[in-house]
């Protein structure tokens, strides 16, 4: 297993949990010393004080060097290995969120953490996932292509039929679809670069990047204005990194250990789908956490009793695995 990229996917991971964390705390400030009448002047105004908070810019500092980790991660590391660790995100947002909130998780929710954290490792080591190529063999990609689109499709189709989490889990595991085969495009990208800056920027690669981006990015909306995050975060988590395994072996010729090793690769995926549903219903990170700004006990006392949201991430996600 490739140690820079293992490094690298834990960074990204870390900038997005924080730059996760971090405009939440902005976010949290603001409403705490911006109240007044609404309106979209009233709003487009406080948008632009918020670009200027030094949370959230730090948040978006985080943000740029999460992306620029992950395409380093998939410019020398394999989809199948970089995409499961950005489950990671969940872990690093609790555990920055604690820091900037100054709340400590309960036994609850660390016992989630440590489930999150022993399925991964267990589903990488008994996966092993194999080298293969740094870009698909001529023609690979307009099936595969063509065979999400038809999966996503149908996936949007049956969640206009459902309702609640239903709808929230079916349209995570379309999102998630979108994203892995976004990393997919950026690791055909990255695998492109020999070719000369020409290259890169006069092929189909790059624009197929800013195009399935922007549907993941739209889709993940959708996903999060559907239900909770307990409904949503297991699909669009572990489908990414189950579907980035499937197109690192069909795209760049991947191989996952099988045999007796699917055991320990279906335990390692079960643990990480109850480390999930954990995480995300527990009262660190649906509780209210993240509204309670250090130092100002009247906004925890103010929002006592009320609906809380959960903290948001770059899925909303906590995972990113993504990416959009």
């Amino acid at each position: 297993m490739n140690v820079a990229a293992v490094v690298l996917a834990l960074l990204s991971a870390l900038g997005n949990g924080a730059a996760s964390v971090l405009q939440r705390r902005a976010a949290m400030d603001q409403v705490r010393e911006e109240r007044g009448a609404r309106g979209p002047k009233q709003n487009l105004l406080r948008l632009t004080r918020l670009l200027r908070r030094p949370y959230w810019l730090a948040g978006l500092a985080a943000m740029v060097v999460s992306a620029v980790a992950q395409v380093g991660a998939l410019a020398v590391g394999r989809l199948s290995v970089v995409q499961p660790l950005l489950v990671s995100e969940l872990l690093f947002t609790l555990v920055v969120g604690s820091l900037v909130f100054r709340h400590r998780p309960d036994g609850r929710t660390w016992l989630s953490f440590v489930t999150l954290a022993a399925g991964l490792a267990l589903f990488l080591v008994a996966a092993d996932p194999s080298h293969g190529q740094n870009t698909a063999q001529n023609g690979e990609w307009l099936p595969v292509g063509v065979a999400v689109a038809i999966v996503v499709g149908i996936l949007i189709a049956v969640a206009r039929m459902l309702r609640g989490a239903a709808r929230a889990a079916t349209l995570g595991c379309a999102t998630a679809a979108c994203f892995a085969c976004t990393a997919a495009l950026i690791k055909e990208f990255t695998g492109r670069f020999s070719g000369g800056v020409a290259e890169v920027f006069t092929d189909w690669p790059l624009y197929a990047v800013c195009a399935v981006g922007l549907l993941s990015f739209l889709l993940l909306q959708s996903t999060l204005r559907a239900g909770t995050l307990a409904a949503s975060q297991p699909a669009l988590t572990l489908g990414d990194a189950l579907v980035s395994v499937t197109l690192g072996w069909v795209l760049f010729g991947e191989r996952v250990e099988l045999g007796l090793r699917v055991l320990p690769e279906v335990a390692g995926i079960l643990l990480m789908a109850a480390g999930i549903v954990g995480l995300t219903r527990s009262p660190a990170m649906c509780g209210g956490w993240d509204q309670a700004v250090p130092g100002h006990p009247d906004l925890a006392a103010r929002n006592a009793g009320k609906p809380r949201p959960p903290l948001p991430g770059r899925r909303g996600h906590p995972g990113g695995g993504g990416t959009p």
